[in-house]
């Protein structure tokens, strides 16, 4: 039997315990739930991997409660500036979009940049003009606010610091997703808000190839979530891969090295999902929590916010 699966995640943090309320936790749950599943589905029927990933991804930032798309934070202005990238393992395509404000999906986005344009990465209105080329879906102001989100900016704003913080806990926002196809082809996808109350166009780690997300059929696909300049230092997502290819050491083995020794010396916080081109799957991080999730053809899905 082939072997498939996807792996998502909805961001990383010092997430506490207390303030997690058996409602919030629900529909967090929920979330993830829904973009495997929908993942999933495209992998049962044969599709491929990188339809999977975006699928999954999608999912999420139609999701209010994430910090993507839909659920994107507020930036200094009182705008939205989202990022998304999407990397096919079998060819080391890759498409990636940064600073759009009105594209409901950017990861579709980001897929589009990757099959119909000579480029990797697009920026700003550049990138919505490409958008309305290829006739994708748009959004005002109105679509994308969210109360919460507001409210995170005003609070953001009186400290008068970059909030990383959700309320009083830190929580960094980033989607993503990572799958492996029944042909063995290997793809990653990452989304993001960015950080509230970000200022001069500041883009983190989640559209740069490399850094936030990579994909290799040789040996694996890698969608990261955390404080996103270490993770760019670190070039965290190929880190995993060129220790694999390079060192030969096994998928937990490099993301281990990566999350708990290099990015924590680096005092970089967060995490990474992963999967192999064998279908294993690691889900580690150095914060105190971290949204993820899994399913594959030989497993039940697995959901998880806190530390097992």
């Amino acid at each position: 039997m082939k072997k498939f699966g996807i792996v998502v995640h909805g961001g990383a943090g010092t997430l506490s315990r207390k303030k997690m309320t058996a409602e919030k936790e629900k529909i967090y749950r929920a979330g993830l739930e829904e973009a495997i599943q929908t993942g999933y589905r495209v992998l049962q029927k044969e599709g491929s991997s990188l339809d999977a990933v975006e699928a999954a991804v999608c999912t999420l930032e139609n999701n209010p409660h994430f910090n993507a798309g839909r659920g994107a934070v507020f930036n200094h202005e009182g705008k939205h500036e989202m990022d998304a990238a999407i990397m096919e393992g079998k060819n080391l395509m890759a498409g990636a979009v940064c600073a759009v404000g009105s594209i409901v999906n950017p990861v579709s986005l980001a897929k589009e940049v990757m099959l119909h344009s000579n480029h990797v990465m697009l920026c700003g209105a550049g990138a919505e003009e490409f958008a309305r080329s290829r006739k994708l879906e748009s959004a005002d102001e109105d679509y994308f606010f969210t109360q919460h989100r507001y409210d995170q900016l005003q609070r953001s704003r009186k400290k008068k610091v970059i909030q990383l913080d959700d309320g009083s806990t830190k929580k960094f926002g980033t989607v993503g997703a990572v799958a492996l196809d029944a042909e063995g082809n290997l793809a990653a996808a990452t989304s993001t808000g960015g950080i509230t109350n970000k200022r001069f166009g500041r883009v983190g780690d989640s559209p740069i190839i490399g850094a936030g997300t990579y994909a290799n059929n040789s040996t694996c696909a890698i969608s990261c979530t955390g404080h996103g300049e270490y993770f760019i230092r670190a070039v965290a997502a190929h880190d995993v891969h060129a220790l694999m290819a390079y060192k030969g050491w096994s998928l937990k083995k490099a993301c281990d090295f990566v999350v708990n020794k290099k990015l924590v010396a680096m005092k970089g916080e967060g995490g990474l999902i992963a999967i192999d081109r064998l279908c294993n799957i690691e889900l580690p991080f150095n914060s105190a929590g971290m949204y993820r999730g899994y399913r594959t053809n030989s497993s039940k899905a697995f959901i998880a916010i806190f530390r097992e």
